[in-house]
């Protein structure tokens, strides 16, 4: 792998009490560790060497002092509407990649922007159900939309696969 690809490499950042905060890449990582703001926890990944010197390359890293936030929320996006109906039409069941947000009630009937009235759906349903509501175009959802809860696993699951090693750091946030 290049160094270049290297630097790019997902890192998980923890908090001091080791809550799953944020990921952030190699080289951003490096810089919290050399500036004293973090220490590495885990490195599964070798060592860069400079001219000069020769630095561990982290997977985890855990910053030096406490970061006080609310408790985190997904944001609305279709992104993540698609990914909370794991990319399949909530009215017909057929899981696809390219996929179409729908509003359950409408705008035009008064229908919000949130996650409970967005879900996803083919083009095909999605035409078919028009401007109406789900119960005048005779059409049922598969399950009723909701807000996922911001877990650790639900927020940083996608990067699992790449780095098993983050489980044990993630699980039970």
């Amino acid at each position: 792998m290049g160094k270049l690809l290297l630097l790019q490499q997902p890192v998980l950042i923890l908090n001091i009490n080791f809550e799953p905060l944020h990921v952030c890449n190699t080289k951003r990582a490096l810089s919290l560790v050399l500036s004293g703001k973090a220490e590495i926890i885990l490195n599964g990944r070798g060592v860069i060497r400079s001219a000069t010197a020769e630095y561990e390359i982290p997977s985890v890293i855990r910053l030096s002092h406490m970061i006080k936030r609310p408790r985190p929320r997904m944001s609305l996006s279709k992104r993540e509407i698609l990914r909370r109906d794991e990319f399949t039409c909530q009215y017909c069941g057929r899981k696809m990649r390219h996929l179409t947000i729908d509003h359950v009630i409408p705008r035009h009937l008064g229908g919000p922007h949130t996650w409970q009235n967005l879900v996803a759906a083919c083009s095909s349903c999605n035409r078919r159900k028009g401007g109406k509501s789900p119960a005048e175009a005779n059409m049922e959802l598969r399950r009723q939309p909701f807000e996922p809860k911001a877990t650790a696993a639900y927020r940083f699951g996608r990067h699992l696969i790449q780095n098993q090693e983050w489980l044990q750091f993630i699980e039970g946030w």
